[in-house]
């Protein structure tokens, strides 16, 4: 019995934000000095990222006194707390979440009331009742309808929320399951400069992402998956609550540790998903060197990363939601027909992958 993601729906807030406008704003409340200026102009010119989108409208100003979120000073003190960027994130989430939905449903022509399974997925919000609820109320979902929410898992949640999906349909085959991802990332900007800090400053944005799972022949067909745990990437990648939002801990050897990983990983591929015949990859782009040493890795062209590449260059990384932000793109791609393999990554450091057949 075939469970497959027969449509997709995006969201981003406002306008996109160009990256030079968010270096402006990183350069002023750093109170930088020339030469750390020039240091983050150079990580932020090699990110491969050209905009990102924000709920928070402080990181295009140009003067600390048109600040709305942000106190009106360059120290930015007070700093928000973290019941602060909460509120925001219960203010903003919905209505991201409902516009991402609304266009999943449309694209499938499913009415909303014929949905028996809604997922949540965000790892940069969490309050209860939840935007599960609202979304709910905004659309006429059922009141009966099954909910789940999945939270603080980092950006590899959405390939638990399709995994949970596709066994709801197979355990189910009238099931209709709404798997929602909405992340407010640049909520928790931190101001400490630290390299931790500014590498998540120079890479995350928001976005929200709805798939819709049922039991079709169409679409991308839910194939198979794997998890694994890379262990001495532990303490790489880690994700907090603090006083002042959520704390990300970002190393720069991630890419080359997810690197040494896969190679060490590559026959378990080929026996799980006969990877060698497997043409598609979507890749969460966590980031530009992320792409390259996971292509690198399995010995791919830098042709299979083109969605993904184009996702972090307008989007940024938007946690859980950038894989389906990739796999939208990789589902209206006429030129893609066949095997796709999917693989996320997140605290742990963790790895997952998804075998996907396009038909």
């Amino acid at each position: 019995m075939n469970s497959s993601i027969v449509s997709i729906g995006l969201s981003n807030p406002g306008a996109p934000v160009p990256q030079a406008e968010i270096l402006r704003f990183m350069q002023v409340v750093h109170q930088l000095d020339a030469q750390e200026r020039r240091k983050l102009d150079f990580l932020y010119r090699k990110s491969g990222i050209d905009s990102r989108h924000s709920v928070l409208e402080d990181f295009q100003k140009e003067e600390v006194n048109d600040f709305a979120f942000f106190p009106k000073n360059k120290e930015l003190h007070p700093f928000p707390g973290t019941a602060a960027r909460m509120q925001v994130f219960e203010e903003k989430g919905p209505e991201l979440a409902e516009q991402a939905v609304r266009l999943a449903l449309q694209q499938a022509e499913v009415e909303a009331n014929s949905l028996t399974h809604l997922i949540l997925i965000s790892c940069t919000g969490m309050v209860a009742p939840g935007l599960e609820l609202d979304l709910m109320r905004q659309l006429d979902i059922p009141s009966s309808v099954e909910r789940y929410c999945i939270h603080f898992m980092g950006c590899y949640a959405a390939f638990t929320g399709l995994r949970l999906a596709d066994q709801l349909v197979k355990a189910n085959p009238k099931a209709r399951v709404l798997v929602v991802s909405v992340e407010l990332c640049t909520l928790h900007f931190q101001k400490e400069y630290t390299e931790d800090n500014l590498l998540a400053n120079s890479l995350f944005g928001d976005g929200a992402a709805a798939a819709l799972v049922m039991h079709s022949e169409k679409g991308l067909q839910i194939k198979n998956y794997l998890s694994e745990v890379l262990w001495e990437g532990e303490k790489d990648m880690a994700w907090k609550i603090g006083d002042f939002g959520f704390e990300m801990r970002l190393s720069q050897y991630i890419p080359s540790l997810l690197n040494q990983g896969i190679r060490r990983l590559r026959d378990l591929f080929e026996a799980k998903f006969n990877f060698s015949q497997i043409q598609h990859v979507a890749i969460h782009p966590g980031g530009k060197q992320i792409l390259i040493q996971v292509q690198d890795a399995f010995g791919l062209s830098p042709a299979v990363n083109r969605h993904a590449m184009e996702v972090l260059r307008s989007c940024g990384n938007m946690s859980s939601a950038s894989i389906l932000f990739v796999l939208e793109r990789m589902l209206h791609d006429p030129s893609i027909q066949g095997d796709i393999l999917a693989l996320g990554f997140g605290p742990g450091l963790t790895l997952e992958t998804t075998h996907y057949d396009k038909r």
